[in-house]
């Protein structure tokens, strides 16, 4: 029994998301929050013949029931990115949403498992860490930013380019962030070998890091990857529950590297630094962060640099994060 609430389940990917869940054979309580329109979604999605109990819950002033005696939050919750806009833009807004969302989880539900998916994810992940360290019940490995899209994107884009892969089964580590170039994918260490010329390695890696600026671009206006988050969301989620119940399950993740000090060692070395935050390929456990996966084989040249460089845009967007709930001292 697994008990889900979906934090702006109301919106382009939280609609999505939440008919995926619900197609989810293990989930069997699956709450749906918005401030607007969630009673519709509720409605419909419950009509899905499968056994999860779908209730809706709008408003604020029943954010509390909503997040009460529940296993795992997903938060897509937070305005799309629009044409011209950053993910930097988008934390003026996201990151006072995500707050109240962390705050009401914290008080009702502190043991639950935390997924986020909500922009910029660099920074709205420390957010998170920074309120439940206050509420005195930060764990590091039950606090995941969702960057399966990366991956998502890399098996797929690798695809477009060699048709004789098969996508679903190709795993691209990817590393970083999650935000134009601090996503780092390490294609020299594909699961199946690829052999790509420099030019593809820099096409591909580009596409990668700015994936997303093709569908704000494609849908004029009307926001941003919404469809293919919501699978990347779903797929996180599912591998996450599976691993609470006791599967073995590998997944990237923007995460503390706080979580596995040991494990993490080899990618502070690859350029994390002192970073406390970077997205890993994790093995996930009954208690969420059960071990950083080491890398197998050796990054190339370039990937070493790419790593430099998301280092030094993750470090500022790190700050950013923990500074909007622990300003420093003036």
């Amino acid at each position: 029994m697994v008990s889900v609430a979906i934090l702006g389940a109301a919106g382009g990917i939280g609609q999505p998301l939440s008919l995926l869940m619900k197609l989810n054979a293990h989930v069997t309580k699956l709450n749906l929050y918005d401030i607007v329109n969630v009673p519709g979604v509720a409605a419909d999605i419950s009509h899905v013949a499968t056994n999860s109990e779908v209730k809706s819950f709008l408003g604020a002033s029943k954010l509390a029931e909503a997040v009460t005696g529940i296993d795992l939050a997903i938060i897509p919750a937070g305005v799309p990115r629009k044409p011209g806009m950053t993910r930097d833009d988008l934390f003026k807004i996201n990151a006072g949403i995500v707050k109240g969302l962390i705050e009401a989880i914290a008080e009702n539900s502190p043991r639950a498992f935390i997924c986020i998916i909500s922009n910029p994810v660099n920074s709205t992940v420390p957010i998170a860490a920074e309120v439940l360290k206050k509420r005195g019940i930060y764990d590091p490995k039950r606090l995941f930013g969702v960057t399966t899209l990366d991956v998502v994107r890399a098996s797929r884009f690798v695809r477009d380019i060699r048709p004789d892969v098969d996508a679903a089964t190709l795993r691209v580590p990817v590393v970083g962030g999650h935000s134009g170039n601090t996503i780092v994918p390490l294609l020299s260490l594909a699961s199946t070998p690829l052999d790509l010329s420099e030019a593809e390695v820099t096409e591909l890696t580009n596409r990668i890091q700015f994936g997303g600026d093709e569908v704000v671009k494609a849908k004029d206006g009307a926001g941003s990857a919404t469809l293919s988050m919501a699978y990347a969301g779903a797929r996180f989620a599912d591998s996450l529950i599976r691993a609470i119940k006791g599967e073995t399950v590998v997944e990237p993740t923007f995460i503390a590297l706080a979580a596995d000090t040991e494990g993490a060692e080899q990618y502070r070395q690859l350029g994390a630094g002192a970073l406390d935050f970077f997205a890993v390929p994790v093995e996930l456990g009954p208690q969420g962060v059960a071990r950083i996966v080491p890398l197998n084989g050796d990054v190339s040249s370039g990937e070493r640099e790419a790593i430099a460089i998301a280092a030094e845009a993750l470090s500022t967007n790190i700050s950013t994060g923990v500074e909007f709930v622990s300003p420093p001292a003036q």
